[in-house]
């Protein structure tokens, strides 16, 4: 496991002869523009030349990213959706190299939750060439199939099953491309239909093993959401930790309860002080469950979807997620 870092890390002032690598996603992206950018955003920080590399429906990024690092990059720029950042990531894991976001996805979850502006293409560059390095929580998850081959990958925001992970399969992705987030809205609809349950046992950090059904599962390092939505409202990016939240809402008037609380207390009331020590602490019940911790085992009584960083990744019947403290630096604005 990567040894933990301090927080932040000022960026080397002294730029020449540094190089980046764009790795970008062509579906996402306006090319032409993206590099005109770069190269005056490089030129005028005294980069060298950047490198590009692109991702394809074969290669979300890992193999981009691997082909860029073996250039001996000091930038990864990833330049993609939420499922480009998590790609990179996990290419990265290991290797001494900061990750810098441009926003441009549906999501952009993880430099919304650094509280990134997103929608600033020249801003977000020059953040990338001139920023500083902050030191984050990674999450790792080992998946096993039915067939009992296992695959393991990285993630940065959340790992969920149940309705979150039915959510992603019943996305339909052309209204997505349209209508963004509210694409989300439909699937969720459609995923509420479905009565179907997780039964499972699971064991979290040096716990007793327990056994419980539940709805949604959800494995989180950092908890806001687009539409103002903050599911996990104490997750911490760097606190070493994930926020598990179960939920278990017990008809309609049960999904009425988790809405409120995460729609209206988490996601209005508790993004200030004030509201805060008005909400008081969260109280735990047969609805909505939090806990925290580093390591969390799950086996399920039949395979079920699931997702990471809002893509599906298929059935498991069962898993091993934990986190690496301080392992991924990403690049963020001087200042912020």
């Amino acid at each position: 496991m990567p040894a933990r870092m301090p927080p932040y890390d000022v960026a080397m002032t002294n730029s020449t002869s540094r190089t980046a690598a764009v790795i970008y996603n062509p579906t996402k992206v306006d090319l032409e523009l993206l590099r005109s950018t770069v190269d005056s955003e490089a030129g005028a920080a005294g980069w060298a030349e950047t490198l590009w590399f692109e991702t394809s429906a074969e290669d979300a990024g890992q193999g981009a990213t691997t082909r860029a690092l073996e250039r001996n990059v000091d930038l990864v720029i990833a330049a993609g959706g939420d499922g480009t950042v998590r790609a990179v990531v996990e290419a990265v894991r290991g290797h001494d190299v900061a990750v810098a976001l441009l926003p441009s996805g549906t999501g952009n979850l993880l430099a919304r939750n650094l509280s990134m502006t997103l929608d600033d293409m020249p801003g977000s560059i020059r953040a990338a060439l001139t920023g500083v390095d902050r030191n984050i929580d990674l999450g790792m998850i080992r998946i096993e199939r039915v067939d009992k081959t296992r695959d393991e990958h990285a993630f940065v925001v959340m790992a969920g099953l149940g309705l979150d992970a039915k959510m992603i399969v019943n996305t339909d992705e052309k209204l997505k491309a349209k209508a963004g987030w509210a694409a989300y809205v439909k699937a969720l609809a459609t995923s509420l239909r479905d009565p179907e349950e997780l039964h499972f046992r699971f064991r979290l950090d040096d716990g007793e093993p327990k056994r419980t059904t539940a709805h949604t599962v959800i494995l989180g390092n950092c908890g806001s959401l687009p539409a103002n939505i903050l599911l996990m409202p104490e997750a911490v990016l760097d606190d070493g930790m994930f926020d598990l939240m179960m939920t278990r809402p017990g008809g309609l008037l049960g999904w009425i309860r988790v809405w409120i609380k995460v729609a209206w207390t988490n996601g209005v009331v508790r993004r200030t002080a004030a509201g805060r020590a008005l909400a008081g602490t969260h109280k735990n019940d047969r609805d909505l469950h939090y806990e925290t911790g580093t390591e969390f085992i799950a086996r399920l009584s039949k395979p079920h979807e699931i997702e990471l960083d809002g893509d599906s990744f298929g059935k498991a019947i069962a898993f091993k997620a934990w986190m690496e403290p301080g392992a991924l630096r990403v690049r963020v604005p001087a200042g912020s």
